[in-house]
């Protein structure tokens, strides 16, 4: 089998991460899918950006959670990577999926909500999907397990749950919550786990994969996706893989 790229918070190697220049990057890389990554703003407003705080990738401090959409628009989301991209705004999930929709590519939302609580989020995002009409193209993760239950009981949306830490008989556990798809840290990634998982009929999706023999390793074991930072590359070695695969 053909293991699916997506690119880690858009093509994250060449551009600031979860911005739209990450995201045009990746759209032209060959990559089948984009990851990204949604909190709450305070005003209950999902918005694209990884870290709970802004302080990593932009010019401000402080919580997400603490600034409404329109305090977070004033924040410049690029000049940390590069004077290039100096003044790249961050994103609201609906500015994303309106550009997101005009490209083929498949979609993963990371939910984070592990360590900070963001009421409704599951229901808010599935809405956002539902309205442009991306809920067959689309999937949504968490690390948060009761958060990916309860994801998998919504119609017509997979479900995915993350982990990096070891759990005995974590196929096990998770098969009968319908969770449709497990994302696991590279650590974890033996033919064990790939084979339990296939058995359940569960996907299994490995993050974050950049190192070249990591990545054709994830090919070998037939995983069915891989999240990398550098999908051109991904893309460059499936390639040449397949020629001898």
């Amino acid at each position: 089998m053909t293991s699916e790229i997506f690119a880690h918070r858009g093509a994250s190697h060449e551009a600031p991460e979860n911005t739209q220049a990450a995201f045009d990057l990746a759209a032209k890389s060959g990559a089948i899918g984009i990851e990204t990554d949604v909190h709450l703003t305070k005003d209950g407003v999902p918005v694209i950006i990884h870290d709970d705080t802004v302080d990593r990738t932009t010019d401000g401090k402080g919580f997400i959670k603490s600034f409404t959409m329109d305090e977070l628009k004033q924040l410049d989301a690029g000049s940390w990577f590069g004077p290039q991209f100096t003044g790249m705004r961050l994103l609201s999930l609906d500015e994303f999926l309106q550009w997101f929709q005009t490209t083929p590519m498949k979609l993963n939302i990371e939910l984070k909500n592990r360590r900070v609580f963001y009421e409704n989020i599951e229901e808010i995002v599935y809405h956002c999907l539902q309205q442009f009409n991306l809920l067959d193209r689309a999937a949504v993760s968490t690390f948060n397990l009761e958060s990916a239950k309860h994801l998998a009981t919504f119609k017509g949306l997979e479900s995915g749950y993350l982990t990096s830490k070891k759990q005995n008989n974590l196929i096990e556990k998770i098969a009968p919550m319908n969770i449709d798809a497990l994302h696991i840290h590279y650590r974890l990634l033996n033919k064990k786990i790939v084979n339990e998982a296939k058995a359940a009929n569960i996907k299994i999706r490995v993050y974050t994969v950049n190192d070249t023999r990591k990545i054709k390793r994830c090919f070998d074991y037939g995983c069915d996706g891989i999240f990398t930072d550098n999908p051109a590359h991904a893309v460059s070695l499936q390639k040449k893989w397949q020629k001898t695969n």
